[in-house]
């Protein structure tokens, strides 16, 4: 299970600088040496503008939702309101659509054959950020929900895990 961290940690330092990861003393250490840019932009070979037309390149501002298959998607939709405190899509009149806080969010993809998210059959994996974990698996063990205990990991934060009623994983992470 650290292996995937490990890469977490590679991916999280590329897209905000290892300052966001590591405390400047193990940045002198070259803790990151064996790490590969995973792109040419973020590498610093690039640049934001494409080098042929010399113009910027729109980027996407965010993810503007999440979309999956459910057995039962009423029920398991009434399962993220009720525990996570997330509100569906609004379906009437005066309804609001869930506002996530700003802050990181990292995109990943991960080999077919990560063990990451458990299950095999699973093709993704959520995580979510809270300001207060142990507060959150405390409500969740309340309600009955199984969550594995907390674990942190220096300069990156602590991270929980559990799975929704149809068995989709779920990671909750409480930022350093």
């Amino acid at each position: 299970m650290r292996f995937p961290r490990r890469q977490l940690l590679q991916i999280l330092s590329y897209a905000f600088g290892a300052r966001f990861i590591l405390p400047h003393s193990e940045l002198a250490l070259g803790v990151q040496n064996s790490a590969q840019p995973a792109s040419p932009t973020l590498s610093g070979k690039g640049t934001d503008k494409q080098e042929s037309k010399g113009t910027e390149m729109e980027k996407v501002a965010g993810i503007g939702g999440l979309f999956f298959r459910a057995h039962d998607p009423k029920a398991l939709g009434n399962w993220y309101l009720q525990h996570l405190g997330i509100a569906l899509t609004p379906t009437g009149e005066g309804a609001t659509v869930w506002q996530q806080e700003a802050g990181p969010t990292v995109f990943t993809p991960f080999p077919e054959t990560t063990k990451y998210f458990g299950d095999p059959a699973k093709v993704w994996m959520v995580n979510f950020r809270v300001h207060d974990l142990d507060k959150m698996v405390v409500q969740l063990r309340t309600a009955g929900i199984e969550v594995k205990d907390p674990e942190s990991y220096p300069g990156l934060g602590r991270f929980a895990r559990l799975h929704d009623p149809e068995g989709n994983p779920i990671e909750l992470w409480q930022p350093a």
